[in-house]
């Protein structure tokens, strides 16, 4: 089975829903708090290509230094997007599961069951 890593925020209930869907499903992943040891640039671009989706589609925009930093104009790039990711790693949204060359962002929790099982074959 491939190994699962979460990129965890402990205080979001969504994140600690995720984490106790794959616990209850006999995964113990390895275990990211990504405010406190955020992903560098190359690996944020990883993800973003693991998960099929835009980088866009990672930044999490109910943030307020997401509108005070004009995020939402389509105008900004992914450059931009990554170095504000990399400044206010709080951005970066979650919770973002990896396993077996893939990355899902797991909003609304029950995401991760269909993902554990796409992993799994």
């Amino acid at each position: 089975m491939p190994d699962f890593t979460i990129l965890h925020n402990p205080r979001c209930g969504t994140s600690r829903n995720v984490l106790q869907f794959l616990r209850d499903a006999g995964i113990e992943p390895e275990i990211i708090e990504y405010l406190q040891t955020p992903p560098d640039r190359q690996r944020l671009r990883e993800i973003a290509a693991a998960s099929g989706q835009p980088l866009r589609a990672l930044v999490r925009a109910k943030e307020p230094i997401h509108a005070q930093l004009g995020l939402d104009d389509p105008a900004v790039d992914d450059e931009q997007l990554l170095d504000a990711m990399l400044t206010h790693p709080v951005l970066i949204n979650r919770p973002i599961v990896l396993a077996g060359g893939r990355a899902r962002l797991c909003r609304p929790s029950e995401t991760v069951l269909e993902f554990i099982q796409t992993v799994r074959g």
